[in-house]
């Protein structure tokens, strides 16, 4: 039997997984979306860039909504407080995801050029959008969600939309733009020929590059510029959740404090620059493999840099600090951690099996030739 404060934190550590799946699998797509009018120069690249993804980001998404799922499951409060303060921000990015379907369905029932084009943007928005709401939304982390908790432990949002857009959060989101777009130039190298494979690398190269600078802003800014959250009390992490029970107090860079008491955890944002350099050489290397797996690493140490940053916090409180919720006090119960975990040991190999075979599958790239040679290619 699994203690409660070992399960705590292997819930943790698996939803970080699951972000991260989402991130690198879904990533790409979403990339490619959002660079198909600035790298497609006309409508057979277009249709090539849509096709090296078309097999995959259905499929993509079931990370996403598995993520979405274990968070409702082993953090309700979290789930709660966060989909109800962010609500218009995710139905945002819910509207500009059902972007996707739409476009790679319709944009070929026509041939008229206005049809395709406006369908092309869509697609782009389906990318775009996104990949920013979900930066801004990490970014908001840090500066602390403005809500409460009453005695009821009924959590109340007293934010809005539009303060969420600080100079930090949208940073942030840029950051994850960054990320995503040259994640989708890496994929590219590896799905095409010719011309825009020459793009893919280009793009890919210089992305890597930026998004490395403003990563780097981002941690100055966060040190600098950020107030951070230190739990002074002493926790039970074996009680029963209870976000009430603490002591919290705001100091000055305190989201770095993790790496003086944590020095393995400097590992994650090490891993990032070394994921985007990797791709920027990989990419003037001709290495489309390489790059991709570089793109892919940035990624990962990009969100484990936010996860170790904020550990043990899950969703600060700007208003009530005390209230903030914490992976040691906004748990489910032990049993249903159990019964989860036991779940996911079952199903996330099955999930991560499939995706891996339908990538083995859907191997190869794809030609402007190879556009008229199929009754299923978009």
């Amino acid at each position: 039997m699994i203690d409660y404060e070992f399960l705590r934190l292997v819930w943790w550590v698996l939803v970080g997984v699951l972000l991260i799946g989402f991130a690198v699998t879904d990533g790409f797509d979403l990339g490619v979306g959002a660079l198909l009018t600035l790298v497609g120069k006309d409508d057979a690249e277009r249709r090539v860039m849509i096709n090296t993804i078309g097999p995959h980001w259905d499929g993509n998404q079931v990370w996403f909504i598995t993520a979405g799922g274990a968070i409702f499951a082993a953090w309700p409060m979290v789930y709660a407080t966060a989909f109800s303060g962010f609500y218009l921000a995710l139905a945002i990015t819910l509207i500009a995801l059902w972007m996707r379907p739409l476009g790679f369905d319709y944009r070929g029932k026509l041939s008229n050029p206005t049809w395709r084009k406006s369908w092309d943007w869509a697609l782009f928005a389906g990318g775009f959008i996104p990949a920013l709401i979900f930066g801004v939304a990490f970014g908001n982390l840090f500066l602390g969600v403005p809500y409460s908790v009453d005695e009821t432990l009924r959590s109340t949002y007293h934010g809005s939309f539009f303060e969420l857009l600080t100079p930090f959060a949208l940073l942030s989101g840029l950051v994850s733009v960054g990320m995503i777009l040259t994640h989708g130039a890496a994929w590219l190298q590896m799905k095409t020929t010719d011309n825009l494979q020459l793009k893919a690398r280009s793009v890919s190269a210089k992305l890597s590059l930026v998004t490395m600078g403003l990563f780097a802003i981002s941690g100055v800014y966060l040190a600098l510029g950020v107030d951070g959250m230190v739990i002074t009390s002493v926790i039970d992490s074996s009680a029963t959740s209870n976000p009430v029970n603490k002591t919290v107090v705001i100091e000055s860079g305190a989201w770095l404090n993790n790496y003086s008491l944590y020095p393995w955890m400097i590992s994650a944002p090490i891993i990032a620059f070394a994921g985007g350099l990797l791709c920027w050489f990989a990419s003037r290397q001709g290495n489309a493999w390489l790059a991709f797996v570089g793109s892919a690493s940035q990624i990962t140490g990009v969100i484990l840099t936010a996860g170790f940053s904020l550990f043990p916090f899950i969703l600060p409180s700007a208003n009530m600090p005390n209230a903030s919720l914490t992976l040691w006090d906004a748990s489910s119960s032990e049993l249903t951690l159990q019964t989860m975990f036991v779940v996911a040991c079952i199903f996330v190999p099955i999930v991560l099996g499939y995706t891996l075979y339908g990538f083995w599958v859907m191997r190869g790239r794809i030609s402007t030739q190879d556009l008229n040679q199929s009754h299923t290619i978009y």
